[in-house]
């Protein structure tokens, strides 16, 4: 069994927020998937079901960010599990939006929600790293991930998501390539069909040359003046 767990915060209110794309992936995987409903559980929202021939747990803690390793460390230990059965699914401002990257360990890089994560169960957990951009300030930042995407981000934002939902059977067989190739299939610009070349225009008709009525004297004399 493997715990796939999307980060955000609870509410309405930051539901289209950036920091909450976890959540939106987690959401897309169980509708396209037939998961079971969301249930309270362990300090958070839970629905079970299956990717693939794997049961699979969606935790969506409801701690608020800075406190989401406590509803993972829970539900890890609860089902008795090791943290490399843990998936977090989590906003990237390191990476331009759309961008997709796979890490087991390593640190945080200030993200409040793998800290608290690191805290609870250490930092040997899987990452499906989400990008979102960069405001460009660190001043700025707070605001940018607390605040709605963009209208403009709605087109690659929703093929994000439906090929992370493609891929989630890959990812929890441990198959990197092909949930990498899931993903890359729905984001890829459909190729534009070449533009037909208009068919050549008929010949504009001639008018047919009068007959020469002239004796071959009459010729040959015009032929030198």
């Amino acid at each position: 069994m493997q715990i796939l767990v999307g980060l955000g915060n609870p509410g309405a209110k930051y539901a289209a927020n950036r920091h909450n794309i976890g959540f939106m992936a987690l959401d897309r995987i169980a509708s396209d998937h037939g998961f079971g409903p969301w249930k309270a559980k362990f300090q958070g929202q839970i629905a079970e079901g299956r990717l693939g021939g794997d049961k699979a747990l969606l935790l969506k803690p409801e701690t608020f960010m800075n406190l989401s390793g406590q509803s993972v460390g829970e539900a890890m230990r609860f089902y008795k599990l090791e943290p490399g059965d843990v998936t977090v699914f989590h906003d990237e401002l390191d990476l331009a939006p759309g961008k997709v990257r796979l890490k087991t360990g390593g640190g945080h890089a200030g993200h409040n929600g793998l800290r608290s994560i690191h805290a609870h169960i250490g930092e040997t957990y899987h990452r499906v790293r989400l990008g979102i951009g960069h405001p460009g300030r660190k001043e700025l930042v707070a605001a940018y991930v607390l605040h709605d995407f963009a209208k403009a981000d709605e087109g690659w934002l929703d093929d994000l998501l439906r090929g992370l939902s493609d891929g989630a059977p890959y990812l929890v067989e441990g198959d990197r390539s092909r949930f990498q190739n899931a993903v890359a299939a729905r984001m890829a610009p459909s190729e534009p069909k070449p533009a037909k070349k208009p068919a050549p225009a008929p010949p504009a008709p001639t008018e047919p040359e009068a007959p020469d009525t002239r004796n071959p004297l009459q010729r040959l004399a015009d032929k030198f003046r």
